[in-house]
C-alpha cells in the first residue's frame, strides 16, 4: 500500500494537506501521537480545531505505538505527528539520559519503518521539518532535532510519496532522489 510523508514547518498547513489526501475515504483512523499537556488552553484549542475539521466517519485514537497501529490498520491511517511521537518516546525514557533515549528512539524508528514496509492500507504521516532555524542551545534540543531528522529520513525512504508543505503551498518531492546513507565517491568539477 502507499505510504505518504507530509513534512514542513509549524503552521504551514501540513495537517490540512494530510487530511485532504485521505478525504475521498469515508472512514479513516486518525492516530494522534502526542501527549496532551494538562492545563494548556492553547494546545487544547489546537486539538479541538483539528477534531472539528475531520469528517464524522473518521475515528481518533491516541497512542505512541505507531508501528502497532500501522500493523493493525484495516482503514486508511493518518498519523499526526512524528514530532510529538518522538517527544512522547523520549518522555518515557527521560530527557536526562539521552543515550537511553537514543536507543529507544532507534528501536522505535526501526520498528516503524518495518511496519510501514508491510502496510496493508494507505498511511499518511505528518511530521515537522527540523533544522531550518537556529540550532537549539541545549543538549536535549539538539538531540530532538537530530533524532527527528533521522526519523524523517527513515520514513521518507519507506514512502511512495513525500510532500513538503511551506507557507500553505505543497511541493511534491516524490521523484527526488534519496540521499544515500554512505555517499559514493564523486569528483566535483572545479
Amino acid at each position: 500500500m502507499t505510504v505518504t510523508l507530509v513534512t514542513g514547518p509549524v503552521r504551514s498547513g501540513k495537517s490540512r494537506h494530510a487530511e485532504d489526501l485521505l478525504s475521498a475515504h469515508r472512514e479513516v483512523t486518525y492516530l494522534a501521537t502526542g501527549p496532551r499537556p494538562a492545563g494548556d488552553p492553547a494546545w487544547a484549542a489546537r486539538v479541538e480545531q483539528h477534531r472539528r475539521r475531520r469528517p464524522a466517519g473518521w475515528t481518533t485514537i491516541e497512542s505512541l505505538d505507531v508501528a502497532a497501529a500501522v500493523r493493525r490498520a484495516r482503514l486508511p491511517l493518518l498519523v499526526d505527528c512524528l514530532g510529538t511521537w518522538l517527544t512522547g518516546l523520549v518522555d518515557k525514557t527521560g530527557w536526562g539520559d539521552l543515550l537511553a533515549a537514543a536507543a529507544a528512539v532507534g528501536a522505535a524508528r526501526e520498528d516503524l519503518t518495518a511496519a510501514l514496509a508491510e502496510a496493508m492500507v494507505p498511511v499518511v504521516l505528518v511530521t515537522n521539518e527540523v533544522g531550518w532555524g537556529v540550532v537549539p542551545p541545549t543538549d536535549s534540543g539538539r538531540f530532538f532535532q537530530d533524532e527527528l531528522g533521522r526519523v524523517n529520513a527513515a520514513v521518507s525512504a519507506q514512502s511512495v510519496a513525500v510532500h513538503l508543505v511551506v507557507a500553505g503551498r505543497v511541493l511534491d518531492l516524490s521523484g527526488a532522489p534519496l540521499v544515500p546513507e554512505r555517499p559514493a565517491p564523486r569528483r566535483l568539477r572545479a
